[in-house]
């Protein structure tokens, strides 16, 4: 079975893709692919995770699992998606790591599912912006314990993603900036769940409403009946024309609330943010959908 694994971020998207591809539960059943409610599966998945800390996972688990999550629903392809797959936001950071538990967990996933096809789904965030979030957050927010010796600079993103591949390497990856997903968010949930690049779904469009003007997004939905042949690059170009039209800007702009951090600080953090977007493409099986 192909088991796909959508782990957030937190502070991205905030649950609208798990809730675009419910919308299309009809649609992915025909090609039998599976999208269960979360409340299905995330507290059960996170207990079995926890326990395998302490002893090996238990014989017929894994049937166990599906059996709950699937309710004898016939399935080639399962979506679960859960920011917490690996941890809380309380625990996202610690000594400058991002999800240092990530690696752990998922290896404990890979033993669960032994026999089964593994793939993760990802959307980042630049850390100028996401590490306040998460500093405000955190269980234990002391410069030792949250940034340990990194310079908040130098906090990436393809640290995490490393150890991960090194954990799992046989997991396949796949990464997106949340800052480019209002261009590609159909094109990641087509990836998602399994579909050719061509396929149609509902909401393809959600994450774009949350930031353009209501006349806007008349106008686009207008534009792109009219033209039903554009996809992809060229679809992506006409997002890009009306948000630079009719983008809400109190929407696009991001506060800044760190006390110390200079416009020269975030600006080097972003600097670097783009470069470990490009080691990333670096990391063997892991892939990035760009706009």
């Amino acid at each position: 079975m192909q088991l796909v694994l959508h782990a957030g971020a937190h502070y991205t998207e905030e649950e609208r893709l798990l809730k675009s591809l419910l919308a299309n539960t009809d649609r992915l059943a025909k090609d039998g692919t599976v999208v269960p409610g979360p409340s299905t599966y995330r507290g059960l998945f996170r207990d079995t995770l926890n326990a395998m800390y302490k002893s090996t996972v238990a014989e017929g688990a894994r049937d166990v699992l599906l059996e709950a999550i699937l309710d004898d629903a016939d399935a080639k392809r399962v979506v679960l998606s859960d920011p917490n797959f690996f941890r809380t936001p309380a625990t996202a950071m610690v000594e400058g790591m991002l999800y240092p538990a990530a690696p752990v967990r998922m290896m404990r996933i890979v033993q669960l599912f032994p026999d089964d096809e593994i793939e993760l789904f990802l959307g980042i965030r630049n850390p100028a912006t996401l590490l306040p979030i998460l500093h405000g957050v955190s269980a234990d927010n002391s410069d030792a314990h949250f940034w340990g010796n990194k310079d908040q600079a130098d906090v990436c993103w393809s640290e995490t993603l490393e150890l991960l591949h090194d954990s799992a390497p046989e997991i396949a990856v796949t990464v997106w900036c949340n800052e480019d997903a209002p261009l590609i968010w159909g094109t990641i949930m087509r990836e998602i769940a399994g579909l050719p690049k061509n396929a149609k779904l509902k909401n393809e469009f959600d994450l774009l409403e949350t930031i353009m003007t209501v006349e806007g997004m008349k106008r686009f939905r207008t534009y792109i009946a009219a033209h039903p042949e554009i996809s992809g690059s060229q679809e992506q170009k006409v997002i890009a024309a009306f948000l630079s039209k009719f983008a809400m800007e109190d929407a696009i702009e991001e506060e800044l609330d760190m006390p110390g951090w200079t416009d020269e600080l975030v600006e080097e953090m972003t600097e670097n943010y783009d470069q470990d977007v490009l080691r990333i493409q670096q990391i063997p099986n892991v892939r990035m959908i760009m706009p």
